[in-house]
């Protein structure tokens, strides 16, 4: 009974109020920054490089995107893109496209918010939607609703759902007991992300700052290279990706079941342009401008879906095994690895899962500690983050050994609780991100290097920054 009421809530959030937020909100916001999302994509790689002022504790904008890139990075890129196609066709991936493209641009006027209103903080600085509700909106009440389905979103939905994903990879393999097995590997897991979790927020940024990228590389590399040995099937593979995608009857038909909603689901689920989430890790970051910040979240997204998905994706859809429901999740990912590059395939894709999943669990559980600081006031207390750490691993070992489809439907309406309530909040808010992005570009092409003062676009509310 709980299975259907949480699988009704989240078609009804997906089938109506999401889809306007997400593709209204995103082409607005795409409009109104005249495509910055394309027009500045140089810019972006720049912004990236920028070394944080001198001091102790500082986090640079690279170590910001990896936090928020480690959070995006997941399991979702793998598991949730085979799911995406196994149940809603070849259609669902033109548009994951679309979500990220448009998304990108809520993601821009987020993140560039989160720096404007950002707090000082004993290590450094901290904000995110929460705060920005509270400060611009003057809602305390709605600020921490928000937090709630924050915490159990990344403490609860997406941490149960990449430790069962993660285990999933190990069904491929002949020791796997389906009664057993999830147990001990959720248990492995729980273990190792409780001790990580004692180093608090610091260790997560330097663990996440070497296993990103290599994780990333590695794993598009080896997707190029079944791509490369399959590549007869290319031309096939983009016909039906978008003869799919505007399969109307088809659509209309089952629209619960169809490309379009799982592309947006399994986009949404994988980029999170939108949802609230990457704002936590921006803010954190030690720029000149906010408007740096929101641009490299631009490239987070795009990172996410249009490199790492269509990675997954391709290597897939060009390898000639046609998807089903049967195969739904790492099975189907695991077959194509298999056609190609034989036992080395699911071997390859357990290894990514396990790399992911720790990724993702740490970046999950970074956004949980700050938004505690936000909704005590200060840090909790030593024992109390015992306390929540240990709840945090029993619920990565909880996640291994439950049903996927619950877990998915979790996890989507505890992240469409986020996004409908940030979403409208942004949008209210975006004058001031769209006023940061015009001062940035304005002393760009006068040759200056930017620098934010809050008084230069007229924000009437107190900030602890750019003053």
């Amino acid at each position: 009974m709980i299975s259907g009421i949480v699988s009704w809530i989240s078609s009804f959030m997906y089938g109506n109020l999401l889809i306007v937020l997400l593709l209204l909100g995103g082409i607005y916001f795409t409009v109104r920054t005249r495509f910055v999302q394309f027009r500045m994509i140089r810019q972006a790689f720049r912004a990236i490089m920028e070394k944080p002022p001198e001091g102790d504790g500082k986090v640079s904008s690279f170590q910001a995107l990896m936090v928020s890139t480690a959070s995006r990075v997941g399991t979702g890129n793998i598991v949730g893109v085979s799911t995406a196609i196994c149940l809603g066709g070849f259609g669902a991936v033109f548009w994951m496209w679309v979500i990220a493209i448009i998304g990108s641009a809520s993601a821009f006027i987020e993140s560039t918010l989160a720096q404007i209103y950002k707090k000082r903080g004993e290590h450094g600085s901290y904000g995110g939607p929460a705060y920005y509700i509270e400060a611009a909106l003057h809602s305390r009440p709605l600020a921490l609703v928000f937090s709630v389905f924050l915490i159990l979103t990344y403490a609860f939905g997406f941490n149960m759902l990449a430790s069962y994903n993660l285990q999933s990879t190990f069904s491929a393999y002949g020791f796997y007991d389906p009664d057993v097995t999830p147990w001990i590997i959720g248990l492995i897991l729980a273990v190792i992300v409780g001790y990580c979790l004692l180093g608090g927020g610091q260790r997560i940024v330097k663990v996440t700052s070497v296993m990103v990228p290599v994780m990333g590389v590695i794993y598009v590399l080896v997707s190029l290279l079944v791509l490369i040995l399959n590549i007869t099937y290319l031309p096939s593979v983009l016909a039906r990706i978008f003869r799919e995608a505007f399969d109307m009857h088809a659509i209309m038909g089952g629209f619960s079941g169809s490309c379009v909603m799982y592309g947006i689901k399994r986009g949404l689920f994988s980029n999170e342009a939108g949802v609230g989430s990457a704002p936590n890790a921006s803010a954190s970051a030690d720029v000149n401008h906010p408007a740096a910040q929101g641009l490299v979240q631009v490239l987070s997204v795009f990172i996410d879906t249009l490199l790492l998905c269509s990675a997954t994706a391709f290597m897939c859809m060009c390898s000639g095994i046609e998807p089903t429901e049967a195969l739904s999740g790492a099975p189907y990912v695991q077959e194509a690895l298999k056609s190609a590059l034989g036992a080395f395939g699911p071997l390859f894709i357990t290894v990514s899962m396990i790399l992911f999943a720790f990724t993702t669990l740490l970046g999950n559980l970074f956004y949980v500690d700050h938004i505690f600081n936000y909704m005590f006031g200060h840090t909790p207390g030593k024992w109390f983050m015992i306390l929540y750490r240990i709840i945090a691993s029993l619920v990565i070992f909880t996640g291994a050994g439950l049903n996927a489809g619950l877990l998915w439907d979790i996890a989507d309406v505890t992240m469409g609780g986020m996004t409908i309530i940030n979403m409208p909040v942004i949008l209210l808010l975006s004058k001031y991100a769209l006023g940061a992005l015009k001062d940035y570009e304005k002393q760009l092409k006068r040759g200056d290097k930017p620098a934010f003062r809050a008084k230069d676009i007229d924000l009437p509310h107190e900030v602890d920054y750019w003053k």
